[in-house]
């Protein structure tokens, strides 16, 4: 007898199954039957037919006889699922907020957008240039390495890349590849597990207190979570637009300063654009020396600048400039935003030598590796510049026209880098949410709240009243998308 098949693909019966085979189980049967058939025992019945076949009325006899256990098995998971709710589960958890995208969708339920416009949305920074050919020749040429699993620590050709193109970049005079640097699978899961391996709770100037994360606010969500599930508590620094979006460290309490433990700094800024400058590193790095925290530097937007005789400062180039080594900082890069690669998913870490050992350790266990085809990918794209200024010239045509049009009806300025507009809307009569549900709504054009991207500290939500648009699409596609936004702040 030839196996019958589900139109699903999965066999159902065959040569080397009996109906004896089923009694003993008759409730998997079922369950089978009826999640196959997306329906009940009955309907499981029906489809589950084994057609021309004389098994058939023996076995659909035998999941109909099944059905009553089916029923007091599935009743017995529920009791079991209730009374184990929340008991195998890290609490921490608990204490994650809605991701911005996730409360997006929320805030969109239930709006049709306007059929009359085509979608465009400035809400997720994914970049839309083309990914340059010579990462696609890359990816073929290294095929064979699928039959290979990666090391943690990468490859010594990748390392010596990421090495060179640090010290081609920064000015740096020596980057050691086997100590100095690590490969990651792109920075955000590194910024998540950095945290894992420098927070240490039982060490704290308060044994009643938890450690300390500082951040920015707004914030990359990541370094939050990174915080909360490391078992310290996130401390938010707002930034000031009256001081171009920096955060105010004078602001902080000495004994928050006493029990942090991990700074993380993002410059060029998600979602201000704004880039730090050497007095403001030079700060930092005096803070670091004084509470003995670490410096994670998250720098994955330093190559989408405007001005090709101004990149933005690096940690490293600046501790450099400032005479000090690497100690306790450690540096964040990615491919993604460069080179026009999200789907890689590759990056690096570099600095202090002896972090990057214990990060390395953690990692080992922790069990990322990137892809031996990706790793020579990424050699190729560490090892070329042309195609990075290629895509910085896009940028520089967008948000030069991008820019003055929104001028117009948002408080908006060109940011010092990165690829998006952090636009004040509070003259248009709307909080950040409702412009944005309204646009969506009227304009089918997407931004993100800004609010979603910060936390109420110090009695107010730095994000609260602006709405971050990225630019990331082509030219056209986003010089269509301002216009609505323009056309509609004209309507309110």
């Amino acid at each position: 007898m030839e196996s019958a098949r589900h139109p699903c693909g999965a066999r159902t019966f065959g040569p080397n199954h009996t109906i004896a085979d089923w009694r003993p189980k008759p409730a998997r049967a079922v369950r089978h039957a009826a999640c196959r058939a997306g329906g009940t025992p009955a309907q499981a019945r029906y489809n589950y037919s084994f057609a021309n076949q004389p098994a058939f009325n023996a076995a659909a006899a035998c999941i109909d006889a099944a059905a009553p256990v089916l029923a007091a098995d599935m009743a017995a998971r529920r009791r079991a699922r209730r009374r184990h709710k929340g008991l195998l589960v890290n609490p921490r958890l608990n204490l994650l907020q809605p991701y911005p995208f996730e409360k997006l969708r929320a805030l969109f339920d239930g709006v049709p957008p306007s059929p009359a416009h085509a979608p465009i949305s400035f809400g997720i920074g994914e970049p839309k240039h083309p990914t340059p050919a010579l990462v696609h020749e890359a990816v073929r040429a290294s095929l064979e390495g699928l039959a290979s699993y990666p090391a943690t620590a990468g490859t010594p050709p990748l390392r010596h890349a990421i090495a060179a193109w640090l010290q081609r970049r920064y000015g740096l005079p020596a980057v050691d590849p086997a100590t100095d640097v690590l490969p990651v699978v792109g920075s955000r899961e590194a910024l998540f597990a950095f945290a894992q391996t420098v927070i240490d709770p039982s060490r704290t100037s308060d044994a009643s207190q938890p450690p300390v994360v500082l951040c920015p606010n707004p914030f990359y969500q990541i370094y939050e979570g990174a915080a909360l599930l490391a078992g310290a508590q996130p401390y938010y620094v707002n930034s000031d637009p009256a001081r171009h979006y920096a955060c105010d460290y004078g602001t902080v309490p000495h004994d928050v300063w006493a029990r942090t433990q991990l700074l993380y700094v993002c410059s060029p800024g998600n979602p201000t654009g704004a880039v730090l400058g050497l007095d403001d590193w030079r700060e930092i790095f005096a803070l670091s020396e004084r509470f003995g925290f670490t410096i994670a530097s998250d720098e994955c937007y330093s190559e989408i600048y405007f001005d090709e005789r101004n990149p933005p400062l690096g940690a490293l180039q600046a501790a450099h400039a400032l005479g000090r080594g690497f100690e306790r900082i450690v540096m964040f890069s990615s491919l993604s935003k460069r080179s026009n690669v999200p789907g890689m998913r590759s990056g690096f870490v570099a600095g202090d030598a002896s972090i990057l050992k214990r990060f390395l350790l953690f990692r080992t266990y922790h069990g990322s590796a990137l892809s031996p085809v990706y790793q020579a990918a990424s050699i190729a794209a560490w090892g070329d510049e042309q195609h990075v200024r290629d895509n910085r010239r896009e940028y520089v045509e967008k948000f030069g026209i991008v820019t003055p049009m929104l001028a117009d009806v948002l408080d908006v300025t060109m940011p010092d880098a990165g690829f998006y507009l952090w636009a004040q809307v509070s003259r248009t009569g709307l909080d950040d949410c409702a412009f944005a549900r309204r646009l969506y709504a009227d304009y089918n054009v997407t931004v993100l709240p800004g609010s979603y991207l910060a936390r109420t500290a110090h009695g107010a939500n730095p994000g609260r009243n602006y709405v971050r648009i990225a630019l990331v699409a082509d030219t056209a596609e986003c010089v269509e998308g301002a216009r609505r936004i323009v056309q509609f702040c004209h309507s309110l």
